[in-house]
């Protein structure tokens, strides 16, 4: 028994240490490669702070809240793969998406054209509080953010901010991005519910007619940009794990995406309107 346990540790100190290599090597890339997309064509001054809130239609809002959910989702569950306690893991890992999160503000605060955004970093640490409460109150993510994304017209308009290549308009151009929080609705029924565990609810969000960031000049291009209300089933993905460890992550990285499917949108300049088949 004894040198059992001697042998976990070994084996934990060894994976702590597998992660903490794989998060400098892999976070110092991510850096590289946001400042190559996002900042390489922008002009640079002295670090300072800008109030956006009223941009975008909070989308970019929404998706640093996605973003920081996500990375601290995977900071708990690598410290649980390298042995933290459990408590532990979900305190500390739950703290990744603000520590991932915080030095982009930074980059953001010495760009001319915007700076560090309050916004941001109260939607950053609300993305990553979420996932905490959960795993504190549930011991499990019911509750899932996710996104989803197609092109539009949009982009071909101002691609030099809302991306030329289809991987740059997939993070900027906010009109092609929907972003949902999808619901495990039998993780609150009682057990004996015939309820199918696998069908998920979810609800959407996303904007349209937004190629300039504030309301005025999207006015003055003609431009009346508004927000969509989605309602969707959705697949519950983790429902489908087995005992491939391959398939198993495949499933954890692909939840974190809303798949097609028919979908009620609503909006102010619309009504009601019923997709066959949405993304």
């Amino acid at each position: 028994m004894a040198q059992a346990e001697i042998d976990t540790t070994a084996v934990n100190n060894k994976r702590l240490l597998v992660l903490g290599s794989t998060f400098a090597v892999g976070y110092t890339s991510l850096l590289l490669s946001l400042n190559k997309a996002w900042y390489s064509q922008e002009d640079k001054t002295d670090f300072h702070w800008f109030t956006d809130n009223r941009q975008w239609k909070q989308m970019d809002k929404v998706g640093h809240f996605w973003g920081a959910f996500h990375q601290s989702r995977a900071g708990i569950d690598m410290l649980r793969w390298a042995g933290v306690p459990e408590k532990k893991a979900v305190l500390y890992g739950g703290l990744l998406g603000v520590a991932l999160q915080t030095p982009i503000e930074v980059f953001d605060g010495y760009q001319a054209d915007y700076g560090a955004s309050v916004g941001d970093m109260v939607a950053n640490t609300v993305g990553s509080a979420a996932v905490v409460a959960q795993e504190l109150a549930w011991q499990e993510v019911r509750v899932m953010p996710k996104y989803s994304f197609h092109t539009t017209r949009y982009a071909d308009m101002r691609p030099n901010v809302l991306g030329s290549s289809l991987g740059e308009q997939a993070l900027k151009d906010y009109n092609g991005q929907t972003y949902w929080l999808s619901v495990d609705v039998g993780a609150f029924l009682k057990e004996e519910s015939r309820y199918p565990r696998w069908l998920n609810i979810a609800v959407g969000y996303g904007a349209q007619e937004m190629v300039f960031n504030d309301p005025e000049s999207n006015a003055v291009a003609g431009l009346d940009a508004y927000r969509q209300y989605y309602l969707s089933p959705d697949l519950n993905l983790m429902h489908f794990k087995g005992r491939s460890k391959v398939w198993n992550t495949a499933l954890y990285v692909l939840s974190i995406i809303k798949i097609p499917a028919p979908t009620l949108e609503y909006n102010r300049k619309h009504g009601l309107k019923l997709h066959p088949l949405y993304f």
